[in-house]
């Protein structure tokens, strides 16, 4: 319960401006390049950024398996994490819950699965210092299949809903989750 209610918390504080410095990462990605792994084609990696002493921070991505066979996303790791998670967001209810997601995140083949903010996303755990808005944070995912590869993620606004979105449009996206994800029987999309 302390968990959640630390995830609450930062989530809560997120909305204020990063006031400290994070490490420096010029990358492809982050000018819109995509990065390819076999048949996975990663682009729009993004953060958000953080308060100092913030425990944990969400990442996000999208991934397209141009291939004819399955994958999954199985892990996730940053130096600037004590260990990352592969997690998933969704309404239980009239609740917003979050849980790891323990095989990993499947990845079909010919599909493309979008981690964003409300639905899937890395989770870095036990932060060693603030994501700080404007720079950029290097992850290494790992698929089972394909293996693994480092993916540059641009660090956004606290309230970012996509990669290079500016402060202030927090009110344009959605909280609502993935496609794919089964919606609670009492809402409308």
């Amino acid at each position: 319960m302390k968990f959640f209610h630390a995830v609450a918390v930062s989530l809560a504080l997120a909305g204020l401006p990063a006031l400290a410095t994070a490490q420096d990462a010029p990358a492809e990605m982050a000018q819109g390049a995509p990065i390819t792994l076999g048949p996975l084609v990663l682009t729009g990696g993004f953060a958000r950024a953080t308060l100092p002493g913030a425990p944990v921070a969400g990442g996000f991505v999208t991934i397209q398996n141009t291939g004819t066979e399955d994958d999954t996303l199985i892990g996730a790791a940053s130096d600037l994490a004590g260990h990352m998670e592969v997690h998933e967001m969704k309404m239980d209810g009239q609740v917003m819950k979050m849980r790891q997601l323990e095989g990993g995140l499947p990845i079909p083949a010919g599909q493309t699965v979008v981690l964003k903010p409300g639905g899937f996303h890395v989770m870095f755990m036990d932060l060693k210092g603030p994501l700080v808005e404007g720079q950029m944070v290097d992850v290494t995912l790992t698929f089972a299949k394909a293996g693994s590869v480092v993916v540059p993620l641009m660090i956004g606004a606290p309230n970012a809903t996509a990669p290079g979105a500016m402060p202030g449009m927090q009110g344009m996206g959605t909280m609502d989750g993935n496609a794919g994800m089964a919606a609670p029987a009492s809402s409308a999309n």
